[in-house]
């Protein structure tokens, strides 16, 4: 048999091999199935983006192009282009956001970047004592921590801004960041518990053995072991203390308070409501939080993954 031949028939070989599979009962309709997931996806993405189409096209428009009735049509004139004379252009949108927005963004970060760290710290500490140390009734008192996780926030306004004002706390940042470590102490200490209990138990008496007490024991063994925990407790802090809103607009104000405050005020103009610099404002906000879960969103679902969330 010349190599020809013995080329020609692999090739036959191949062909039927293809053919044969082709024609295994069912694989159209895996086929079929797999491609209407990815149209359902497809569609789900063009849902979820269409705001953000929307406050991008809006905030490149002056405010006397902005209408609603054509609030998805593109600029009329671009931002780059010249503008009319005494007019404005999209660029001014994005100039007037960030004058607006650049102290309260600092301030926003001085609250979300401390309570995160502070939450997670606290909440490691809380959940290795409840899955390790079995003190008198510990399963009564964790429940009572997870009650902070169901009450709405909505009922405690009054009396926590009673309990503000009763002990003098200022309207800023400061009284923000302390709520926020409170508030955030039930889901993390429910995270790191059920994530410390997944850790094999003979490590924790091979430390004992070696002489560690419950603090050796922590720093030594189970922190190191506490970054999947850690990446998704201050994931969630972070995100959930710069986009609060309504804390800060019962414990704040405006000259003191966080980003999501500023943003009110940017809709307001002296004539017509700047809702094109409103948009601008909205979109620089939420570039931390985006980049946040851009490069932390696969150890977010690692650390979920991982144990986190095991009851």
């Amino acid at each position: 048999m010349t190599a020809t031949t013995a080329s020609e028939a692999t090739t036959t070989t191949v062909t039927r091999i293809r053919r044969s599979r082709d024609r295994v009962p069912g694989r159209g309709g895996r086929r079929l199935s797999r491609t209407a997931k990815y149209v359902l996806l497809i569609l789900f993405v063009i849902v979820v983006l269409m705001p953000v189409y929307v406050l991008i096209v809006t905030s490149l428009k002056p405010p006397s192009d902005v209408n609603p009735a054509t609030s998805w049509g593109l600029p009329v004139r671009w931002p780059w282009e010249a503008a009319k004379p005494g007019g404005a252009t999209g660029f001014d949108n994005w100039v007037t956001a960030w004058e607006a927005l650049a102290a309260p963004l600092g301030r926003t970060f001085l609250l979300a970047i401390p309570a995160a760290l502070i939450s997670a710290v606290l909440g490691s500490m809380n959940g290795f004592v409840l899955s390790r140390w079995r003190f008198p009734r510990a399963d009564l008192v964790f429940t009572f921590i997870l009650f902070g996780m169901f009450i709405p926030y909505q009922a405690i306004m009054t009396p926590l801004v009673q309990m503000k004002t009763s002990l003098g706390l200022p309207s800023n940042i400061t009284t923000l960041l302390i709520v926020h470590v409170i508030y955030g102490l039930p889901i993390c200490t429910l995270i790191f518990r059920n994530y410390y209990v997944g850790i094999p138990h003979e490590l924790m008496e091979a430390a004992r053995v070696d002489g560690s007490g419950m603090l050796g024991t922590y720093w030594r063994i189970v922190l190191p072991l506490s970054l999947p925990g850690f990446v998704v407790t201050i994931i969630w802090q972070f995100t959930s203390a710069w986009n609060d809103y309504l804390f800060a607009l019962f414990l704040s104000n405006v000259q003191g308070g966080p980003v999501s405050l500023s943003l009110v005020n940017l809709s307001q103009g002296a004539q017509l409501a700047n809702y094109g610099a409103a948009m601008a404002g909205a979109l620089i906000a939420s570039v931390p939080t985006l980049v946040v879960y851009i490069l932390l969103g696969k150890y977010f679902v690692g650390g979920l993954m991982s144990g986190s969330v095991k009851s």
